[in-house]
């Protein structure tokens, strides 16, 4: 069983979501964990190989938890939003940029 570990801002992003979206990702997160693939996460695109996002559909809203599995030992959670795409499916710009920000944290301090 792999460590689940946080950063600040991501914790604090997810902490905002609605608690029956927060057991659903918490629970594909343990299933990570365990060195296996929830239903609801897949292959994040445009990312190197070890980056997922788990989707959760609820009350008509999108939720999307990312996280890596190859930054050190542990399974890094680097970010949680309510997904408000203006363009169908794709995932905004802007929070493409902001995973691939902590990701570079995380990898400086891994350092």
């Amino acid at each position: 069983m792999r460590k689940i570990s946080w950063i600040k801002a991501a914790l604090k992003d997810f902490q905002g979501l609605p608690p029956s979206v927060q057991e659903r990702v918490k629970y594909a997160l343990e299933i990570a964990a365990a060195g296996e693939m929830a239903d609801n996460a897949k292959p994040m695109k445009g990312f190197d190989a070890g980056v997922f996002e788990i989707s959760v559909g609820y009350r008509g809203d999108a939720f999307r938890t990312i996280y890596a599995i190859k930054l050190g030992d542990d399974i890094w959670v680097l970010h949680a939003f309510q997904k408000k795409s203006t363009q169908g499916i794709k995932t905004p710009q802007r929070e493409i940029d902001l995973v691939n920000e902590r990701i570079r944290r995380v990898k400086e301090t891994l350092r």
